[in-house]
């Protein structure tokens, strides 16, 4: 752990098997969904601050800039772009909340550090939360596609088995990482509006701290983004209003999530789906498209 800087006396901080939870903003971020979830737990449940990790061997500084700022004097800081790590006692479980930006350099020695942290406090298992873009109504409820290979987290949650092949992100990396410590691991991913792409999602929010929250047995903290929702229906109602194609295209995905999710449909199959299908085994191929588009654009 050589690029961890501690915050706090760790010998101070009485954690009990505590339930990792991390979050990368950029690629993995669509809508915002997954790095606005773990602020929603930072700043909820009082959480301590624990450590960071140094930037400087893991940032292309000319992609994610660090910023400059004034305090009330005028005097200017540089505020760079670390990975937070904090810890959290909440009801039921504790918590270590991980946030930062995905690194560019060194994948390897970056999750070294986390893996590292991990284990330090004995936790006995880790979370990953993520967004993407798909075929999906922003009226609808957010589906959350969640996959695992630990066969006792998949029967425990009720999980898809990850069959994921292709490039990968950060979370992809730590979560091998963590899985050849012999940690077990899980990954949450929100399907995100693509024609709504630029506006953050507080419905992806929402889904996820309510998903993850009820695998951790927690209550959920989702007040705060519940009275979001309909600023952000809003939003996008307006801006799809002055596009009749568009219009068409959202009531087309609207149909078809309520006819898979009516009484009286039929079996899943015997119905052909186009892309719009929010059946989590086919969003789980979402993610798959999402990821090659990504690589090829990079």
């Amino acid at each position: 752990m050589e690029h961890v800087r501690w915050l706090t006396d760790i010998d101070q901080i009485t954690l009990t098997n505590p339930v990792v939870v991390a979050a990368f903003t950029g690629w993995n971020d669509a809508g915002d969904a997954a790095s606005a979830a773990i602020r929603t737990m930072v700043e909820t449940s009082g959480a301590t601050a624990l450590a960071e990790i140094d930037p400087e061997p893991f940032t292309d500084f000319a992609t994610v800039r660090p910023h400059v700022r004034l305090d009330d004097e005028r005097n200017r800081s540089i505020v760079w772009p670390t990975t937070g790590i904090w810890a959290a006692s909440l009801p039921g479980t504790d918590v270590i909340l991980i946030l930062g930006p995905e690194p560019a350099l060194r994948w390897r020695t970056f999750c070294e550090q986390i893996t590292g942290i991990v284990h330090h406090f004995n936790s006995p298992m880790a979370f990953t939360l993520g967004a993407l873009l798909a075929d999906v109504p922003h009226t609808r409820r957010t589906q959350i596609i969640a996959t695992a290979t630990d066969t006792v987290l998949i029967e425990r949650f009720d999980l898809e088995r990850s069959r994921y092949e292709g490039p990968t992100g950060i979370i992809g990396v730590l979560h091998d990482s963590l899985s050849k410590s012999g940690l077990p691991t899980a990954s949450l991913w929100a399907a995100v509006p693509g024609y709504a792409s630029q506006l953050p999602s507080p419905r992806a929010t929402f889904a996820l701290l309510e998903r993850l929250c009820s695998m951790m047995g927690t209550p959920a903290p989702v007040a705060t983004v519940a009275a979001q929702i309909a600023e952000y229906d809003a939003k996008v109602a307006a801006m799809i209003s002055g596009d009749d194609d568009l219009v068409t295209y959202v009531s087309r995905l609207e149909d078809m999530v309520d006819e898979m999710n009516s009484d009286t449909a039929t079996e899943l199959d015997d119905v052909i789906i186009t892309d719009a299908d929010a059946n989590p085994e086919q969003l789980a191929d979402e993610v798959e498209q999402f990821l090659r588009n990504r690589d090829a654009d990079s």
